[in-house]
């Protein structure tokens, strides 16, 4: 995998050889958070923040393996899957060399605020949340 600039937001992971269907991609990490110090991060403009549990939180900006760095996508090629307390990105497809690995962040409806989607793809709701 590599990281450069992406058509979606900025930088986005790239693959650099095939990655078969159903198959463990990238581990999310990051420095673990209680409730009450993500909610003080989740203000800042840029976050990586995905939460493992109703407790913790991984905050990718710090220690993350580069899986903060995938985009999202309304029409993804991974799925994430919390698995043990770690937070696995798995292929739903076969995905070919060059590639931007993407995933749903699944971001929920907040009071009216939505954040703009720019994934491209043919099934884009045009908003991140669902």
């Amino acid at each position: 995998m590599e990281v450069r600039p992406s058509k979606i937001h900025r930088y986005g992971v790239y693959a650099l050889d095939r990655i078969p269907a159903n198959r463990k991609v990238i581990e999310y990490t990051g420095e673990r958070l209680n409730r009450r110090k993500a909610k003080r991060r989740s203000n800042d403009k840029l976050t990586y923040l995905f939460e493992l549990d109703s407790y913790w939180t991984l905050d990718g900006a710090v220690g993350g393996s580069g899986a903060e760095i995938i985009n999202h996508s309304c029409e993804p090629n991974l799925v994430s899957r919390i698995m043990k307390g770690h937070i696995l990105y798995m292929s739903l497809r076969s995905i070919r060399p060059g590639e931007e690995l993407t995933v749903d962040y699944n971001f929920t409806k907040n009071e009216g605020h939505t954040t703009r989607c720019s994934c491209g793809s043919r099934q884009c709701r045009g908003f991140i949340e669902t």
